[in-house]
């Protein structure tokens, strides 16, 4: 696997021991995550149990051998032998996400006709007997978590009853715990991301419970604290599993355990710095906790000259700045010319699926109270209100824009803060000029129909049958309500629609939209807006798009209208987020940005 780590020697291992100890001195326990990627790994020497390319990888893999194969359970055994070494407590291995044990225990990717191919026994006989493998070089007394594949979400997967029987195997093999994986990486359902519902796949958790002895974990969209203390006491795990949220927040467990979990900094299951990141072979972080995975090389300290700080603005770059300006004992004030903190993030928790952006400006509220940071809403300073401070934070952020298209100011003519904060205002046959995240999330609001069950209604559009029912894979025929609105999407690039979005999410918001039945086209030239709708030009053919209403997502300038009077005065400031850069507004750039200068003032 091109960028992972091969840990099977004492030396790799010896460096694990700083992590270990550090648990626990805790009185905590770590087990180490390994895994085998099989037809995923980005490699020309990749392997799988048959030669059968990955939709999400340009290169075709090797069957393994029978060589090959009794060589991977001693590599097995020695990885975990290693971490055993380095002083973990355990191990989980990985049989899901379609990673190789998966892909040798589904009919999908295993059509191998010997021993370790064509029957159920013969297919999931891989995977046990790495976990005896394991358990014969390790001892009894060591912690073998088995993340098992209870939904794969691709076709010709498992069925429910081979899950079931494959658990129960795990147990008699040694297995001390069993874990939830759903959905291969290259099924076509979102599993993960924040459109995803809260919690929406601990019902198959629950189905296993009480089929094994040893205890069970649900996994997938669990954020907050009291959904997870829910989950229990339903009985849907023994058990409750985190990954992300402990990025956003390192200090979730402290914190809920002191009855704040109001002050924790949600995952909001955006990918974009930790998923989006490890896809792009860049390093894992965070976009509303910039410092994780970033603890070493960046230092929050006191700081040795405090200064008086004005930030103009409460957006997302504004509340960054202010917080660590803040911890670091920097005085700050900051103004709002709103009546809200949250700037664009206003405009994003308003899209059906980003709810849990409310959880960030939750977040940043409390922990301006918890500073004692004022924040003044409904104040539209000017550089004479910060003459009394020594430096100002211009937070700004952005403002519309509008492009030159003759009619532009057509009473059918909204910008995409009026669509989205009232979209009644908006007819039945729209267009979108502008084809970015915000286009998207303009047009996912546009098309959205509501349900009381949400998370019912997503698994119906993305045909998710936890019941399997139908399909082995847990797959069923989606059933997409009908959307209230026809939508064009559009934008003047000749590019593919939706190319800039994020690298782990863009695909299922593509897709979602073309269920929806959204026109998409590139290579736009707007012609003009009139009583008829809107006049565009596509390969030198002239169209008319009889819409009721123009959108206009077409990007953004920074709002500066403080700069002038501060230059003129002699004030010293800086420039962050939308404020200094509008193009392809990002919430990671502009925390990200914020946060860097923050820590250097």
């Amino acid at each position: 696997m091109r960028g992972g780590h091969v840990f099977d020697n004492e030396e790799e291992a010896e460096r694990h021991k700083t992590i270990t100890k550090a648990v626990h001195d805790h009185g905590g326990k770590i087990a180490m995550q390994i895994l085998h990627t099989g037809r995923y790994a980005y490699t020309k020497t990749l392997v799988a149990p048959s030669a059968i390319k990955a939709p999400i990888n340009p290169m075709t893999p090797r069957e393994l051998t029978e060589e090959d194969i009794q060589q991977t359970f001693k590599d097995f055994a020695q990885c975990c032998a290693m971490a055993q070494f380095a002083n973990y407590d355990g191990v989980e291995i990985m049989g899901s996400e379609g990673y190789l044990i998966n892909q040798f225990i589904a009919p999908h990717t295993n059509h191998r006709t010997d021993k370790w191919g064509g029957s159920f026994e013969n297919r999931i006989a891989f995977g046990l007997q790495v976990v005896r493998s394991v358990r014969e070089r390790v001892g009894p007394n060591f912690i073998i978590i088995f993340r098992l594949s209870m939904l794969d979400l691709v076709d010709n997967g498992s069925t429910w009853d081979e899950v079931v029987a494959l658990a129960k195997e795990l147990e008699k093999a040694g297995v001390t715990i069993i874990n939830t994986g759903i959905g291969w990486h290259e099924a076509r359902v979102p599993t993960i991301y924040t459109a995803v519902p809260r919690g929406a796949f601990t019902q198959v958790t629950r189905r296993l419970m009480g089929q094994v002895k040893i205890p069970v974990i649900t996994s997938n969209r669990i954020n907050d604290p009291q959904l997870a203390e829910d989950v229990l006491a339903r009985g849907d795990a023994d058990m409750v599993s985190m990954a992300r949220p402990f990025l956003a927040d390192a200090h979730f467990v402290n914190k809920a355990a002191a009855g704040r979990a109001d002050a924790i900094n949600t995952c909001i299951g955006c990918n974009q710095a930790c998923l989006d990141h490890v896809f792009s072979m860049q390093m894992a972080s965070c976009l509303v906790n910039p410092f994780a995975c970033h603890e070493l090389d960046v230092e929050v300290t006191p700081t040795k000259a405090p200064k008086k700080v004005a930030v103009v603005g409460a957006g997302m770059a504004g509340l960054a700045a202010a917080e660590t300006l803040a911890v670091r004992g920097h005085e700050v004030t900051v103004f709002e010319a709103n009546d809200k903190i949250g700037g664009q993030f206003n405009y994003a928790k308003a899209i059906p699926g980003k709810e849990d952006f409310n959880d960030t400006l939750r977040y940043f509220t409390t922990r301006m109270k918890d500073l004692k940071v004022p924040v003044h809403l409904n104040r539209r300073v000017t550089s004479a209100d910060l003459a009394n401070f020594d430096h100002v934070a211009v937070a700004s952020g952005v403002t519309p824009r509008l492009p030159p298209i003759p009619g532009i100011d057509h009473a059918k003519v909204l910008n995409y803060p009026e669509a989205i904060m009232h979209p009644e205002k908006v007819g039945k046959k729209v267009a979108l000029i502008g084809a970015g995240g915000i286009g998207f999330d303009v047009a996912e609001l546009l098309t959205h129909t509501h349900s009381d069950d949400e998370v019912g209604a997503y698994r119906k559009q993305w045909g998710i049958d936890v019941n399997y029912t139908d399909k082995r894979g847990g797959l069923v025929e989606p059933q997409m309500p009908e959307t209230p609105r026809e939508v064009w999407l559009l934008q003047r690039k000749a590019t593919k629609l939706g190319d800039g979005l994020a690298k782990t999410t863009g695909w299922a918001r593509k897709l979602l939209l073309q269920k929806r039945g959204v026109h998409m086209h590139g290579g736009v030239e707007y012609v003009k807006i009139d009583d008829a709708g809107l006049h565009i030009r596509i390969n030198n053919e002239d169209r008319l798009l009889p819409v009721d209403t123009v959108v206009v997502c077409a990007g953004q300038d920074s709002c500066r209208d403080v700069v002038a009077g501060l230059e003129a005065a002699g004030k010293p400031y800086t420039l962050i987020g939308g404020a200094d850069v509008a193009a392809e507004i990002d919430a990671k750039r502009a925390i990200w940005q914020a946060t860097e200068f923050a820590v250097d003032f």
